[in-house]
């Protein structure tokens, strides 16, 4: 608590955060546990990879989450926002062997699979905790306490129990199936771990010749090097042009080899010449073709995307794309290359490796997924778990209506290993917790499990399942989960699933999505662009606080964001404003002691001015609170800004002022109003902005050194608090006061528009527009004085005097007619004479502009925003034109 009524002058965030954060978790204020007399509300965090850094999409993700954390524990409730890492399978395991390289150690194959692991532990606990030690700079009030690792021994055994099960139930299976397969990383994916980039390619036109000799078909193809895993043509069986050609072969081109001209469906007559190669063994197409007609299947791909042996000696071990060129230059020699055309097409890359993947077909472990989304569905379509926005329901029931078996097996070592053995002597399969123990020759199945695996059972195994934890019982299900939408069916969804499965019930009840950030150009943000800034480096310019303020004022609900590092500067200088405005009130006196409810006030005494700011608080209380509930935090937060920075510091402290250096009867009212306005403002921001607000509170003298905001109470709607319903007592004169700063904001209006220095006393003249408002006007004049800087204001039912008092510009409000006699302030006949010579500049301006304009030929040749730019000019100046000529009436 600050005792000696002095604050420092400036607002320092780094030594606020530092000091702040350490005493906040030293604490234990971030921890929750079982509490039969308060309600749970939980959070778990999107577990970040163990192999991240920091970016602004976590930033924007974790204030939110923080934000809602921070709002239910004000709110009452006993929360706990579990927080945690992923393994992170392929990202980790190529940073590791990535490591190894540079310092010049054995590499993954030359340690072996145990050894390699032992370095992947050792890399995770030197390097693996940086993330968390970044979210803790962002002021995150994770429980630490409860962190978790997808790797840790109880998680590894929900992981296992949960395979076994499904194994059991006969939704897991192994099978030779058609999947996508990296290159870089060796290992196959699932679906949702291809991302399709629109890229340039060549469709190649070409002939297979007819073994009979009777002539050719003709194919068309992006990929030629595949050519070596064909094993039939297709062709439409009711297509006219091919019928007599079914069951005979064509001659491989490259090969020795024959395949048959086969009749089905999947040939489109209308796409190309009606001929389709069939390649079973690397087209997911291809291959039901294939099992239709029991066509041999042929891999011709190693594990690198290089051809193999089957491709021949001329083409064994080249990279894809050399073998691309080689065979269409052999086409070409041998006439059989007949058009090659440029498009542009969809490609898939994988996501991690950032290659083209490969589709080709390989043993693996898969789950079928059907009878696990049906009960997910429904949970959606019901309402017990509600999309924010909304919208993003239907790409949720489209993808689980269309769901495909999800390919669960990884080619690599750092992972959940798959707890399946083969017999070394039967090839029989076991699957179970630990290993067979009947003493026979057992293997270990060597793949590892999908990473999603085990981040589908995030929100139940953090918190201890397969155990019945105390923990799960009482924070089970989550309430709301912030996230990407990209990751919607990688994460969301399967969550969904799990929880129904393995808990019986939903997982969480509100999923809210974030927008994407991008610059100002709209790009998305990357490091390749260089226009990703390093959050912690914003944090060191701006403030953590700033940066949190900022990213969630510019994020509208369901829109892109435009971010740039100048644009924390609205957080930043809302900070100064908020620790201007309470150094103010400090320097006034000691906080006084009815700050929390007003108790020392007499509410039949309160000012008008008084009444409207704690009817504004109250509005805003309303309308934060309500924001909340549904997920605007935009809102939210302008809503606060314009409270703080407008109504608060530009209209009521400027107007407390007449009643702060008056007597003391009236100061000691204003300043428990201050006090009760200020210390609702300062918990109502706390969760947008935690250091500052903490700071505030103990440096006003609100909170003793032993208490936190974070444990006061988020502020209420007043009828609530017993307060006299100042709304809808004196709503008349709440709109009186509201009428006067109008009329304050048109004199300081007249003011600039004539140069009058801000510095400058002047004379108003107002024409109340009645009895009840000249009176009302007429009681605030020493409020007007000050808020217009004026010397003398006369108030009046009677029209201004032109021949009396001189020219005088106005502006009409809803309490009056405001003039600001000119005479004494300015040269009037100088003044009129500038404004003539203006008016004859823009006259000749506007006329040479819509001159151009007219001009065919203009408009024909310059460019579209040239165009434009001119037409904006010309209506700048007609506005320019419409100023000037108002101002010349005013001074006849």
């Amino acid at each position: 608590m600050n005792t000696n009524n002095e604050m420092p002058k400036a607002y320092e965030p780094a030594d606020i955060e530092n000091k702040w954060y350490p005493l906040w978790e030293q604490r234990g204020y971030f921890h929750g546990e079982a509490n039969s007399e308060k309600k749970a509300y939980s959070i778990v965090i999107p577990p970040p990879n163990v192999t991240g850094i920091l970016h602004l999409g976590h930033v924007l993700n974790n204030t939110l989450q923080d934000i809602l954390i921070r709002w239910r524990k004000m709110q009452g409730y006993e929360v706990s926002w579990f927080p945690g890492t992923d393994h992170a399978g392929i990202a980790t395991e190529s940073k590791v062997e990535k490591t190894l390289r540079e310092s010049g150690e054995p590499g993954r194959d030359e340690l072996g699979r145990e050894q390699f692991i032992e370095k992947v532990w050792s890399w995770r606990e030197e390097y693996g905790g940086a993330i968390i030690k970044q979210l803790r700079k962002l002021g995150t009030a994770c429980d630490w306490e409860r962190e978790r690792f997808t790797m840790d021994e109880g998680l590894n055994n929900a992981v296992r129990k949960v395979f076994v099960d499904l194994y059991n139930k006969g939704y897991i299976y192994r099978g030779q199936r058609m999947i996508n397969w990296c290159p870089v990383a060796k290992t196959a994916l699932s679906d949702e771990e291809v991302i399709y980039k629109d890229v340039d390619g060549k469709f190649y036109h070409y002939n297979y010749p007819l073994s009979d000799g009777s002539g050719v078909l003709q194919i068309a193809t992006t990929r030629p090097e595949t050519m070596f895993g064909d094993t039939a043509v297709a062709v439409h069986p009711d297509d006219e042009r091919y019928k007599q050609f079914i069951g005979k072969t064509v001659d491989l081109p490259l090969t020795d080899r024959k395949i048959p001209i086969i009749a089905d469906e999947h040939a489109d007559p209308e796409k190309g010449t009606g001929c389709v190669k069939i390649t079973p063994g690397h087209d997911p197409n291809d291959f039901m073709v294939g099992q239709r007609h029991d066509l041999d299947i042929i891999a011709i791909m190693n594990d690198d995307a290089s051809l193999n042996a089957k491709c021949g000696a001329e083409f064994e071990g080249l990279d894809r794309l050399v073998a691309r060129k080689k065979c269409v230059k052999m086409l070409e020699e041998q006439g059989l290359m007949v058009e090659i055309e440029d498009i542009k097409h969809a490609v898939g890359y994988s996501e991690r490796g950032d290659v083209p993947i490969e589709t080709l077909v390989s043993a693996q472990w898969f789950c079928n997924m059907k009878e696990l989304a049906k009960p997910a569905v429904e949970a959606v379509k019901s309402g017990k778990i509600n999309f924010h926005p909304q919208r993003w329901s239907k790409t949720y029931d489209h993808w689980m209506e269309n769901i495909q078996d999800w390919c669960i097996s990884r080619q690599i070592w750092w992972g959940h290993r798959i707890p399946a053995w083969y017999n070394d002597e039967t090839n029989e399969i076991y699957v179970g917790l630990e290993a067979p123990s009947d003493g026979g020759s057992w293997t270990q199945e060597k793949d590892v499990l999908d990473t999603w695996f085990s981040s589908w059972l995030w929100p139940f195994s953090v918190m201890g399942w397969p155990e019945k934890t105390k923990t799960l019982e009482y924070f089970y299900p989550t309430c709301d989960l912030v996230t990407g939408p990209d990751i919607i069916f990688f994460w969301v969804a399967r969550m969904i699933m799990a929880g129904c499965e393995f808990m019986g019930d939903i997982p969480f009840k509100n999923v809210y999505f974030t927008s994407i950030i991008r610059d100002d150009q709209g790009r998305k943000l990357s490091k390749s662009l260089g226009n990703s800034p390093d959050p912690l480096d914003v944090i060191d310019i701006y403030g953590a606080d700033a940066l949190r303020f900022s990213i969630i004022y510019i994020a509208p609900v369901g829109m892109d964001i435009r971010y740039s590092n100048e644009k924390c500067e609205l957080g930043r200088n809302f900070a100064n404003k908020l620790w201007n405005a309470c150094r103010f009130r400090l320097m006034q006196g000691p906080v006084t002691e009815g700050f929390r409810d007003l108790s020392g006030v007499n509410h039949d005494l309160l000012t008008p001015d008084e009444k409207w700011i704690i009817s504004w608080i109250n509005e805003a209380i309303i309308m934060t609170n309500k924001s909340l509930e549904d997920f605007r935090f935009h809102y939210a937060v302008h809503e606060i800004y314009e409270l703080v920075w407008s109504t608060f510091c530009d209209w009521f402290i400027e107007t407390s002022k007449v009643r702060l250096f008056g007597n003391d009867e009236e100061k000691q009212q204003v300043l428990q109003v201050l006090d009760f306005v200020l210390f609702k403002i300062l918990r109502l921001l706390h969760p947008f902005m935690p250091f500052i607000t903490e700071e505030l509170a103990h440096q006003m003298g609100f909170l003793t050194e032993e208490q936190t905001i974070m444990q006061e109470s988020y502020p209420r709607p007043l009828a609530n608090l017993n307060i006299p319903s100042i709304m809808e007592k004196d709503h008349d004169l709440l709109d009186l006061v509201e009428a006067k700063f109008q009329l304050v904001r048109a004199g300081r209006s007249l003011r600039a528009n004539a140069g009058v220095p801000d510095g400058k006393k002047i004379n108003y003249f107002i024409k109340a527009t009645d009895q009840i408002n000249a009176d009302f006007l007429n009681s605030e004049i020493a409020s007007l004085k000050i808020l217009l800087k004026a010397g003398n204001i006369e108030i009046s039912l009677i029209d201004y005097d032109v021949a009396s008092h001189g020219a005088a510009p106005s502006q009409i409000a809803n309490a009056g007619i405001i003039y600001l006699p000119l005479d004494g302030l300015i040269d009037l006949e100088e003044e009129r004479k500038k404004l003539n010579k203006q008016k004859k500049e823009l006259e000749g301006w506007i006329k040479g502009s819509i001159a151009k304009l007219s001009n065919e030929k203009f408009l024909s040749n310059a460019p579209e925003k040239v165009v434009s730019a001119a037409q904006g000019h010309l209506e700048e100046m007609k506005q320019k034109l419409e100023r000037v000529e108002s101002l010349i009436s005013d001074l006849k």
